[in-house]
């Protein structure tokens, strides 16, 4: 396969060039908008593992727990998981946590939708189908249409006003029930894939400040225990991370990073805009923020999940991104 081009590493030359940051966002970044590979799963392979860690819950959060297998004997860094529309009770998210847990991590996967994953979520089928008859045809375009609006309804369901207290507060609980990994590794690691990778991207920013619309709308609010939680939030929350084909990232959420972090992009994506990436890589340089950036060309937006692909093309692009984002957290 052709290698995954390698876009940027800071410190560039390009450091002291302006950034063209601006507050407009392209009309793919400013409404629902998902990909099918966001918040449906791919086949398991015949021979897939089975997950390793646990469902358990903290407080009314139900969270999945994956820890190295000689933990707590052997120190472990913590890392902060956070998935596409599939949730926590996906088989293959589960198993993403594992092999990241094998590596050395207590991975902490929450809810982060507060038990409303996306809907008709399930496996896609390797099978190609047999040629469908017009009838057919327009059945499967009418259960598309209400699919794609049901998902958009979802979608504007998961707002950083809902998502963020979430994960705040699953932060104040691993900063105490898993003091010795974040202490081993100097703080939380984070890892998001599509709409996760959002949120990597906003823990990696300056607390409210880099939620942007979250912050202005809080100013506003009444006083209630979510704004109060979210208000909380002040500097980097994780001290470096890792983004899988992110969805729905913004200028602003760009522009509030502060942490190391790595992209594994997707040629093409429509998801992740290339003028919101290349202004991206101009604000890294400006802030000469140490990052990297891969782009993987012949690759679907969801390869980086764990899922069986029968295009070898696309299975090594996903072993590639899981060795990227897995040197990036273990060198930071």
């Amino acid at each position: 396969m052709s290698e995954p081009e390698l876009g940027t590493k800071a410190p560039e030359s390009d450091a002291m060039e302006p950034s063209i940051i601006s507050s407009t966002d392209t009309p793919a970044q400013t409404g629902p908008t998902m990909g099918e590979h966001c918040v449906t799963d791919r086949p398991t392979p015949a021979t897939a593992r089975q997950p390793s860690g646990a469902l358990t819950k903290f407080g009314d959060i139900e969270v999945y727990v994956s820890k190295p297998g000689d933990y707590p004997n052997t120190p472990a860094k913590l890392l902060l998981l956070l998935t596409s529309g599939t949730g926590v009770h996906s088989l293959n998210n589960q198993i993403q946590a594992d092999l990241l847990a094998a590596e050395g991590f207590v991975v902490i996967m929450p809810d982060q939708f507060g038990g409303d994953a996306a809907p008709n979520t399930k496996a896609i089928s390797n099978e190609e189908p047999a040629s469908p008859s017009i009838l057919e045809q327009f059945k499967l375009r009418a259960a598309e249409t209400a699919k794609s609006f049901l998902v958009d309804m979802w979608l504007a369901r998961q707002t950083p006003e809902k998502v963020l207290p979430i994960l705040l507060k699953v932060i104040d609980v691993v900063r105490d029930e898993y003091a010795d990994a974040v202490a081993h590794g100097g703080g939380i690691y984070s890892v998001g894939y599509c709409f996760g990778g959002k949120y990597t991207t906003l823990l990696a920013g300056e607390g409210v400040d880099a939620v942007g619309a979250v912050g202005q709308a809080q100013a506003q609010a009444p006083q209630d225990e979510e704004t109060r939680v979210v208000k909380k939030a002040s500097g980097p929350l994780i001290k470096a991370g890792a983004v899988a084909h992110a969805t729905l990232v913004t200028r602003e959420d760009l522009k509030g990073v502060k942490v190391p972090l790595s992209f594994v992009c997707v040629e093409n994506d429509p998801l992740f805009p290339d003028e919101i990436l290349e202004e991206g890589k101009k604000q890294f340089a400006t802030s000469n923020l140490e990052h990297e950036i891969k782009t993987y060309p012949g690759v679907p937006h969801g390869f980086a999940v764990y899922g069986d692909y029968d295009s070898p093309t696309i299975k090594q692009a996903q072993q590639t991104a899981f060795q990227q984002i897995l040197s990036w957290i273990k060198s930071h």
